[in-house]
């Protein structure tokens, strides 16, 4: 795991990029989810945009604070649950840096940090009001917050906090998260410990 420097952040329209970051995940948990994206992108030059109809790569992002064991939860307005900050890569095959942008905009924490390889894909199923269901293509980033970060929320959510492990049954979130949490966690060990 390592942090990427601000001239890594840059965006870019190839979606090679795109794909070499899916292809990096090495999670045995999604390697099945990890071919059926690569396809998805061999299959679909325009992944990176909303207008693919079959679905679009995203990018999110665990926000954790080593400090207090703890990672940020947001009450999507939209979607009405509990999600970790993300969104739509908008033409930006840095998914990297599309997770860290995300992060910065839903969570208002000042001096966040990405680390790759992402630490885990998800393909899952949105219906927004007024659109059509469509899939969400999902690379998931560690993203490490300061100590004891502040959070300012936007208008992309209804509540925002700070969650320990033992907070999510209550959030009635689903596997993909609990699966994102233990990868995040795993990954943020890893990251303190310069592997």
């Amino acid at each position: 795991m390592r942090t990427l420097e601000p001239h890594e952040l840059d965006a870019s329209n190839d979606l090679e990029l795109a794909r070499s970051q899916v292809a990096a995940c090495c999670a045995p948990a999604v390697t099945a989810t990890r071919s059926e994206v690569l396809a998805f992108i061999d299959a679909h030059d325009d992944a990176l945009v909303r207008t693919c109809v079959p679905g679009h790569l995203t990018g999110s992002a665990f926000v954790y604070d080593a400090s207090g064991d703890r990672f940020v939860m947001l009450h999507h307005t939209k979607l009405r649950k509990w999600l970790q900050p993300g969104g739509h890569a908008d033409g930006d095959a840095n998914l990297a840096a599309v997770a860290l942008r995300e992060a910065v905009e839903e969570t208002g924490i000042i001096g966040l940090h990405v680390t790759v390889p992402a630490i885990d894909i998800d393909i899952h199923v949105v219906a927004p009001p007024s659109e059509h269901p469509h899939r969400h293509l999902d690379l998931r980033f560690l993203v490490l917050a300061p100590p004891d970060a502040a959070m300012q929320g936007n208008h992309e959510s209804t509540a925002l906090r700070w969650c320990g492990v033992e907070d999510l049954d209550a959030l009635d979130v689903d596997e993909s998260i609990h699966r994102l949490v233990a990868a995040g966690r795993a990954a943020a060990i890893r990251a303190a410990a310069g592997t």
